[in-house]
């Protein structure tokens, strides 16, 4: 009968221990990722920095989503739960007029599988006066809408998605905190 070495033992329980550790980080990791939910609240009221300069005062109930916000010197990103409808703007520069990136956003919302831009741009204002343009979309199993605002040398997008029923409910608030959107002029 052969004998194990000393050398050999060690080798056996080093490499135990390491496909303990390998084990241990493949089903821990996860574990400890669910436990932290990649929503943050937000106070009422209070603005939240897009990127760019660009500041939204979110609907009152509204969520941050950390795993889609951005914000950053020239360009960023803002992603918003109220419910299960998603809120999601974006800034970034933009060399353009409002027809061409309201045009280049139903482009990419087209270019999406399944997806459908479905009724006529209208007109949308800011507080501060910022014109933009609106519309509707379909996607499989859901509603949208999306606007978008062209200032200062920046293009702002926004998309809201979510069923048809949690959408008309949440529409007005988001709608609401939409005309909120400022561009301070500090960032380029």
């Amino acid at each position: 009968m052969a004998r194990i070495t000393r050398r050999e033992l060690m080798n056996i329980l080093g490499a135990f221990g390491l496909v303990a550790v390998l084990a241990g980080l493949a089903l821990g990791l996860p574990a400890v990722d669910r436990a932290f939910s990649a929503e943050r609240p937000l106070q009422a009221g209070v603005p939240v920095d897009i990127g760019a300069g660009v500041t939204v005062v979110p609907p009152a109930g509204a969520t941050l989503d950390v795993t889609g916000t951005r914000p950053g010197g020239s360009m960023g990103s803002a992603f918003f739960r109220l419910g299960a409808v998603q809120y999601k703007i974006s800034v970034r520069p933009f060399d353009g007029d409002l027809e061409t990136a309201a045009a280049r956003l139903r482009q990419r919302i087209t270019g999406n599988q399944g997806y459908q831009v479905t009724s006529a741009q209208l007109a949308v204002d800011t507080v501060d006066g910022l014109a933009g343009l609106q519309g509707g979309y379909t996607a499989p199993g859901r509603g949208g809408r999306y606007a978008v605002f062209v200032g200062d040398g920046r293009t702002i997008e926004i998309l809201i998605s979510g069923n048809d029923l949690d959408l008309g409910a949440t529409l007005p608030q988001i709608e609401a905190s939409t005309r909120t959107l400022r561009i301070d002029g500090t960032a380029r």
